[in-house]
């Protein structure tokens, strides 16, 4: 009876510590799920930076249309902003220094914009397209540029930045068009509209010069 009884009561021991040994997993199981669930638990941790990294500085679809508008808008912009630095000390007529300023107002900023779009996108900022742009000046109408001054200044930066424009408006109908993006396409809308209103004013410069 002894024997009985000891053996029993080791048989209960090994019972009771099984039975709390699954509890113990049981419990442990559980407050993974809970830490799983707990936006700042360390699952929620891992996955939130993959999440935020996937979406584009751009935001929505977009096209082969909006990537090559960015790329070809980006060097025409810096172009027409190598176009305005040069009225310092040379400009003479307001008008030409209100549309000056005008342009270096709106372009760079434009120019970053673009750029983080194509970063976000994944695509380089260059589509090697260089002065066959619409509207890009080639080396000789940038010296003629350089090499005026005062009323021969203006003239031919009027003369010039009108071409300019009209390529910058004609690229930007086009993804106005073809284009996918939203944001992409608003400024492109933009584009339109204000280069649009300056070449107007650029034509009446040039009419009184």
């Amino acid at each position: 009876m002894r024997t009985f009884r000891r053996r029993t009561t080791r048989t209960l021991g090994l019972s009771g510590a099984v039975a709390a040994a699954a509890l113990l997993l049981a419990a442990c199981g559980d407050d993974g799920a809970m830490k799983g669930m707990d936006h700042d638990g360390p699952a929620a941790s891992a996955t939130a930076p993959a999440a935020s990294s996937a979406a584009p500085s751009a935001s929505g679809a977009f096209n082969d249309a909006d990537v090559m508008f960015a790329q070809m808008m980006i060097p025409h912009h810096e172009q027409a902003l190598e176009m305005a630095k040069l009225a310092d000390g040379r400009a003479e007529d307001a008008g030409i220094r209100t549309i000056v300023a005008a342009v270096e107002k709106a372009q760079d900023p434009e120019i970053q914009k673009m750029k983080s779009w194509l970063k976000g996108w994944g695509e380089p900022e260059s589509a090697g397209m260089g002065h066959s742009m619409a509207g890009m000046m080639t080396e000789q109408d940038m010296k003629k540029l350089a090499d005026a001054k005062g009323k021969g200044f203006d003239r031919t930066f009027a003369e010039l930045m009108i071409a300019h424009h009209e390529g910058a408006v004609e690229m930007a109908k086009d993804e106005q068009k073809d284009g996918a993006n939203a944001e992409a396409k608003a400024l492109a809308g933009e584009v339109v509209r204000a280069q649009t209103a300056e070449i107007a004013e650029l034509r009446k410069i040039l009419d009184r010069l």
